[in-house]
């Protein structure tokens, strides 16, 4: 089993009067986190699974004596697919209220209807984590940086779901399968999303385009919509986990770009699937592009484990000068380059150097690429 940087950060927190929601995209392993958790806890468990109506039912418009009739003597209780139960966060208000010594955990494939339903009831009641496709990092501390440097190319065409890391001679049926069954599920099961078609030209538009910066006009009038749905259906492709957002960095150049944003996939192998190019990298011409996806995908997922709260953006300016990455953190400027040829050199823009002085520029190639992923420093 593959050891996930979650699963030390929930012990942690474990038995502290707070609810831990543990939020991701389906099939990235968060039941097997949470029995991996109950298995070395060696606590009573309760195991409520919301797919299952009765359980359902059970948590819905539940009193503080119900619950403590479900619960009985179990001092951990999971809540998995929580974001199906109507007013969740008022029964884990309850749960945390009124039961105490009873550690509850609700796990949700989508943040969608998750984070609305127990953002006001349990405010100062809860702890967030987020659970995303394996990362660099787990896969390192699981094999070596040896291993993983090795498989850098297949990584960069296959991603880093379980399943495709622990089957990879079926990588293709898998990512296929998970595009058609489970990447669109959460958002498709919204009364507001009435037209899946718009949906999927909208994320083989965004895959197209990946690191190229993006506007909700451009996109709409690509796939046929206005910007506004152009913008509310990106807002629920990032809330389902499936893409994010980074914003353009601006502060005092006249000619920056100052309202750009970028958006990236969660994981290179979905978005491969997406555009149906499973081909290996030697024949691709979008080498640079997934490079750039792998490397700040896999930041993102190294700045949320870690717990290190840095402002990240892309800088560019309206004359074509770019910087891929720029992480803000204690007031100190870090600016990275993704290039895949380790060859290539890149220079930190004089009018970038000039308005914001010590800012410290690194290019970013399969000769480094472990040391800026697995780095805490800026």
């Amino acid at each position: 089993m593959i050891e996930r940087l979650l699963e030390r950060a929930l012990k942690e927190r474990l038995y502290q009067g707070k609810a831990l929601l543990l939020m991701g995209p389906r099939q990235v392993g968060k039941t097997t986190l949470l029995r991996q958790l109950i298995e070395d806890e060696k606590q009573p468990c309760l195991w409520l699974n919301c797919d299952n109506t009765d359980d359902r039912l059970d948590l819905e418009e539940a009193t503080i004596t119900k619950l403590k009739s479900i619960i009985g003597s179990h001092k951990l209780l999971i809540i998995d697919e929580a974001q199906r139960v109507k007013n969740i966060g008022l029964t884990l208000k309850l749960i945390v209220d009124g039961i105490p010594g009873v550690q509850v955990i609700a796990s949700g494939s989508s943040a969608l209807e998750l984070a609305n339903e127990m953002k006001e009831p349990l405010t100062g009641r809860k702890r967030e984590f987020n659970l995303f496709p394996l990362s660099i990092q787990e896969m390192v501390n699981h094999t070596s940086k040896r291993e993983e440097r090795r498989l850098l190319e297949m990584r960069l065409v296959y991603g880093f779901y379980p399943e495709v890391i622990n089957r990879p001679s079926n990588a293709r049926e898998i990512l296929e399968e998970l595009t058609d069954s489970y990447l669109y599920k959460d958002i498709l099961n919204l009364d507001q999303v009435r037209k899946p078609v718009i949906l999927q030209k909208l994320l083989l538009a965004l895959a197209l385009q990946l690191g190229s910066e993006v506007t909700y006009n451009e996109l709409g009038n690509t796939v046929g919509i206005d910007k506004e749905t152009a913008e509310k259906y990106i807002d629920l492709l990032e809330k389902s986990f499936v893409v994010f957002k980074l914003n353009s960095f601006s502060r005092n150049m006249r000619r920056e770009i100052k309202k750009g944003k970028k958006i990236y996939f969660w994981d290179n192998g979905i978005r491969n699937v997406i555009i149906n190019n499973l081909n290996q990298l030697p024949l691709r011409n979008d080498k640079g592009a997934l490079w750039e996806n792998f490397i700040i995908s896999e930041r993102m997922k190294y700045l949320h484990y870690n717990r290190l709260r840095s402002n990240v953006y892309f800088w560019r300016t309206t004359t074509g000068l770019e910087l891929d990455w720029l992480e803000e953190r204690g007031g100190a400027l870090h600016a990275f380059e993704a290039k895949w040829n380790p060859k290539r050199r890149a220079l930190l823009p004089a009018s970038f150097r000039e308005a914001y002085p010590g800012t410290i520029h690194q290019v970013v190639s399969p000769d480094n690429y472990l040391d800026f992923l697995l780095s805490s420093a800026l």
